[in-house]
């Protein structure tokens, strides 16, 4: 595989991972407009495992603290602030994996990746973004966070199992909704999507098993590496923006590119 389509899809993947814009939809968006080989799942997973590693790099300290809780619960105590946030991660995946799993099953997750519903998901839940991040409270921390909305954000997040729709804008939609400031509500999405990714890396990993093909491993950890550099500059960037900027930027950008999609797909 060229080294410069490799590196295209490591920079899509680790750029819009984490940024409310839809990875996903990019990377269905790179074979259909361009007429690029589709690059599979084993890459796939690579690019995945990549930007995983960027997030946990990045929350390093939250990570901890939800691994030492699960160790936590695992010997009984509930109680501590690490074993409350291991099980509220935990909770706030659940809806995900039953949609996703539904999805996959039942052959909507393929019959929706569609530049059509691509074009008008991300339009509309830019616009979704927009409406929450305005109306948005800014007096809740994370701290605060509840097993009631634990579920409403699993809600939000398997929402974003519709190409276009961006998990974690979904989830920073639901987020400000509740009212979590906008670095609170990004902070709560981003560790939201360590489970998520666990979970749906290991799906498409249970693909890839059998197929030992050392010349697509390495192209595997190229891709890997780079979309860990690519995702972590990505989350760097905008937890720091956060603190002087809204996420109208991004809304701008998806419903741009939304009308472009509606565009070309109805013409």
């Amino acid at each position: 595989m060229p080294f410069f389509h490799l590196l295209i899809l490591a920079l899509i993947q680790g750029l819009t991972e984490f940024l409310p814009v839809s990875s996903s939809a990019h990377l269905i968006l790179l074979p259909a407009l361009t007429g690029a080989e589709d690059q599979g799942i084993t890459l796939d997973v690579a690019v995945h495992v990549g930007t995983l590693l960027a997030v946990i790099l990045y929350f390093r300290k939250d990570v901890g603290l939800a691994l030492r809780g699960a160790l936590d619960v695992l010997r009984g105590n509930r109680a501590s602030d690490g074993a409350r946030l291991a099980i509220l991660l935990v909770v706030a995946t659940i809806p995900v994996v039953i949609a996703g799993f539904i999805l996959k099953v039942t052959g909507l997750a393929d019959a929706m990746r569609s530049i059509v519903v691509i074009g008008w998901a991300m339009l509309l839940f830019g616009l979704v973004l927009y409406w929450t991040d305005q109306r948005g409270g800014t007096e809740k921390e994370m701290r605060g966070w509840s097993l009631r909305e634990a579920i409403v954000l699993g809600i939000w997040q398997a929402l974003a199992l519709i190409p276009g729709t961006s998990r974690s804008g979904a989830t920073i939609s639901g987020a400000r909704l509740l009212g979590y400031g906008r670095e609170q509500a990004a902070r709560i999405s981003m560790l939201m999507s360590i489970p998520t990714i666990i979970a749906s890396g290991s799906l498409l990993a249970l693909d890839v098993v059998g197929q030992a093909d050392w010349e697509m491993a390495k192209y595997a950890g190229i891709a890997a590496a780079m979309a860990f550099v690519a995702a972590l500059f990505a989350l760097t960037l905008m937890m720091r923006l956060l603190r002087s900027v809204s996420f109208t930027p991004y809304v701008i950008y998806r419903i741009v590119l939304g009308v472009v999609l509606l565009f070309v797909a109805y013409t």
